[in-house]
């Protein structure tokens, strides 16, 4: 009867570990995913910003052309 109940023991807590590690995997995927969606946000506001500094570029070198 004491061999069963330590056997059953056993594997509650393996069981607990395993849901235990499960959760943690869960809440770091979900920071990940947070942290994946700053970095969209962060390339797409540095791509416009780069399309905006192409923009003015190209006016400066049509004004500079033009005055040649």
């Amino acid at each position: 009867m004491a061999m069963d109940t330590i056997i059953l023991a056993i594997i509650i807590g393996t069981l607990a570990a395993i849901v235990y590690s499960l959760r943690i995997l869960v809440l770091l995927e979900r920071r990940i995913a947070k942290i994946d969606i700053n970095l969209e946000r962060i390339v797409e506001r540095v791509a416009s910003e780069e399309s905006k500094i192409e923009a003015e570029e190209l006016k400066i070198e049509k004004m500079l052309k033009k005055r040649k």
